[in-house]
């Protein structure tokens, strides 16, 4: 971690500091205002004590962060066109940061205190697109090269199924449940139990389902949301101190091989298929990173890397270009599989060429991903109660019950963990609410409208909002600071 302040000057040092801290904040708030859907069902069913559950609940989201790894986070980072990632290395790329981190902090710290149950995923992707946009308004670019549009597209594709999947499969389990165990005191609500039977907690099977359910929840939670924190933990630390994070200084030898192998089968590869790649990407663009440059990039990085073992014996002032030269190869090598004629077994080396090259770019110290596991699960362990109370009692017409409970929390966990594994950003709280709602048809315990149109309000304002502030903010900042 020392490395973070190595070279740089007071001033300078200050500001890095302060902007890691910004980003750990939004990670803090994400904590509080995400992950109390992770405990709302295990707190509201009396599976737990509230202080036990968040403790718990925040010790998982730990864990998620720290073996999630960073699949989640460059899908976010991705989102940003390539020529803003080359470029994040000045005072315009920190206003970018600033921008979209603000934004995101607003609106999430504004849904919390109404107690709307708010996806801070859906916040940052807003924020994200909003910088973008912003930053083709002040180039004069076209909106249409202002964003990564195939990235974004399979981000609202992922934010808008994995709802629909949450609540499908949370339905489905509660409808097995009430065929196979029609009768079963799972089905009471705990007041219910608490007045019949006089009991507090739930029976020891639908109890011990919940708690792992919750914890579940939480760990799914840090895997996909925390590393989202990484990303923009990333995009400060080589806005600011370029020399030690452009590229991974700690990359093995034989990662460092396999990108010199990649950039020369992806140069062969474009020799090879050049007449049909041109006509699909003429030279002649106005972009650093051009498909037609291959040729000279892939040269250009052999000659940088050499016979180095380690990236650490780079000069200082050629790491930024190594880095450059790496994002524009990756990414020539995502353009040309989808060019018409290549082949699907040139399509799928090319992935595997696009993995290799983007291995020392998309990467995150360990030190930084501590950070964000530790700023998550403090912030789990406080501001939980108003979501709680939303998801118990606001959605339904009727209290949840604990078999309720258990199919919204396990499905839920499940659905967010597969979308961890496949590299999709989700949002924990548009797929627990909707499970929620999806079980509470399924009971026929009717639904309050008035809360779900809050709910689809607020999401669908979400997006607008984040973007609106985003660009207003990194309009205004660039004019004044750039």
């Amino acid at each position: 971690m020392l490395e973070l302040l190595t070279g740089l000057d007071t001033s300078l040092a200050v500001v890095l500091v302060l902007s890691v801290g910004f980003v750990l904040a939004f990670e803090f708030i994400n904590g509080f205002h995400d992950t109390a859907n992770a405990v709302a069902t295990v707190i509201y069913t009396q599976s737990m004590k509230p202080q036990t559950a968040v403790l718990l609940s925040g010790f998982f989201n730990f864990l998620g962060v720290f073996f999630g790894g960073l699949a989640v986070a460059y899908a976010i980072v991705n989102l940003i066109p390539t020529e803003m990632l080359l470029n994040i290395q000045s005072t315009q790329g920190m206003v970018m940061v600033f921008a979209l981190l603000a934004s995101a902090i607003v609106w999430n710290l504004g849904t919390w205190y109404f107690g709307i149950p708010a996806s801070s995923s859906h916040t940052l992707i807003g924020s994200i697109l909003g910088v973008g946009i912003g930053n083709a308004l002040i180039t004069g670019d076209s909106i249409a090269n202002g964003i990564n549009w195939s990235k974004a597209i399979d981000v609202f594709l992922s934010l808008f199924v994995s709802p629909l999947f949450g609540a499908g499969l949370a339905g489905l389990m509660l409808f097995a449940l009430l065929k196979i165990r029609p009768l079963s005191n799972i089905h009471k609500s705990p007041f219910q139990r608490q007045q019949i039977e006089g009991r507090k907690h739930p029976p020891f099977w639908a109890r011990f389902m919940l708690i792992v359910s919750s914890m579940g929840m939480s760990f799914t939670h840090g895997s996909n949301d925390g590393q989202k924190g990484v990303g923009m933990v990333m995009l400060v630390l080589i806005a600011l101190a370029p020399a030690q994070f452009v590229v991974n200084l700690d990359a093995e030898p034989i990662q460092i091989e396999h990108t010199k192998i990649a950039a020369v089968q992806l140069k062969e590869m474009y020799q090879r298929n050049q007449a049909i790649i041109d006509a699909k990407y003429p030279a002649g663009g106005t972009h650093t990173c051009e498909v037609n440059k291959v040729v000279t990039e892939s040269g250009a990085l052999l000659s940088a890397i050499g016979d180095a073992k380690s990236l650490q014996q780079l000069p200082e002032n050629s790491r930024a270009d190594v880095r450059t030269q790496l994002i524009c190869l990756a990414d020539a090598a995502k353009k040309i599989a989808k060019v018409p004629g290549i082949s699907d077994v040139d399509q799928k080396q090319l992935k595997g060429l696009q993995k290799d090259l983007a291995a020392t770019t998309e990467y995150a110290p360990t030190w930084v991903i501590v950070a964000v596991a530790l700023a998550i699960g403090l912030g789990t362990m406080v501001g939980w109660k108003r979501v709680v109370h939303t998801i118990g009692e606001k959605i339904g017409k009727q209290d949840m019950t604990y078999a309720q409970g258990m199919s919204a929390q396990t499905m839920s966990a499940a659905a967010i963990g597969l979308a961890s594994v496949i590299g999709a950003p989700v949002s924990t709280t548009q797929i627990l609410s909707s499970a929620v709602a999806g079980t509470m048809l399924v009971n026929r315990a009717g639904i309050h409208f008035s809360t779900v149109k809050t709910i689809a309000l607020t999401w669908v304002l979400t997006l607008p909002v984040s973007m609106g502030l985003a660009i207003s903010l990194y309009y205004f900042g660039v004019k004044l600071f750039v």
